[in-house]
């Protein structure tokens, strides 16, 4: 079955519950992006997606740290739109140039701490929460607190929702977006 079930909504053709997020949106951002406008076909998908990217960004990890968990779930998951999209965050919290190109390729960070942060954030996903000691031991030596582990689940958690639903929808880059556009290299 093709991608074109999904429909990339209006405020005036989503459904009723989907409006009001979609119109803070577009307040925000000043245009509506595709991913949204797709989203909208479940409105539950969306208000959890924009909820727990709310509650994700009032966690103890600082802008730069939470990209970097965002980074990390959406290369692993092959998002090409959240790759794009946090390029342009990553760069206005004051990523480097060099930050910025290790994450989209997934090699080691400029940055021990955040590098870290990188591998933790991997071990999350591959052992679907069931983190190694070795692999916990190195990210609370490299400075991180305990609750940053779980900062890091919530964050995992809330950009798998994100990256899966874009991948589901085939959801297009915007415009604004195509400069930043990424491709995941092949292993």
């Amino acid at each position: 079955m093709s991608r074109r079930v999904f429909t990339a909504h209006t405020p005036d053709t989503a459904p009723a519950a989907a409006r009001a997020a979609m119109a803070g949106i577009h307040r925000k951002l000043g245009h509506l992006p595709a991913a949204v406008a797709l989203m909208a076909e479940s409105p539950e998908l969306l208000k959890g997606f924009l909820d727990a990217n709310a509650v994700f960004e009032t966690t103890d990890l600082d802008p730069v740290a939470r990209e970097v968990v965002v980074f990390t779930v959406a290369t692993r998951n092959e998002c090409h739109l959240c790759v794009a999209m946090h390029t342009v965050t990553l760069t206005r919290h004051g990523g480097t140039p060099e930050l910025v190109a290790a994450l989209r390729t997934g090699t080691e960070l400029p940055d021990r701490r955040l590098e870290a942060l990188r591998r933790f954030t991997l071990a999350v996903l591959h052992h679907r929460g069931a983190v190694p000691d070795d692999e916990m031991d190195a990210f609370l030596a490299a400075g991180w607190q305990p609750r940053h582990a779980l900062d890091v689940v919530l964050g995992v958690g809330t950009y798998t929702i994100s990256t899966f639903a874009n991948r589901l929808t085939a959801a297009p880059l915007d415009p604004p977006l195509a400069a930043y556009a990424w491709e995941p290299t092949a292993a």
